[in-house]
């Protein structure tokens, strides 16, 4: 049949992690930008995203790449594919 499914059409986000109280498993909030529908003004908009963190090695505060699978569980069907910043301490 067809090869193995590449990595090349998988959607790939870009969020901060705002939970890592889950084995294996963050919650990362990706923003947006909107138009406002009558005045025009840029709103920020977030979505909450399950990503599967398999060396448990992303904290609170980090920010990271995150890109699209196949469901891993009711919630989880997103990989973290990169860690591109580390939080920094206060």
């Amino acid at each position: 049949m067809s090869e193995a499914t590449s990595t090349a059409n998988r959607r790939r986000l870009t969020g901060r992690v705002v939970s890592d109280k889950m084995d294996k498993t963050v919650t990362v909030r990706v923003d947006r930008m909107v138009p406002h529908p009558l005045y025009g003004k840029f709103v920020r908009r977030s979505t909450k995203y399950h990503a599967h963190d398999e060396a448990n090695e992303c904290q609170t505060g980090d920010t990271v790449l995150i890109e699209e699978s196949k469901p891993l569980s009711k919630t989880k069907a997103w990989k973290v594919a990169r860690l591109l910043e580390r939080a920094t301490k206060a």
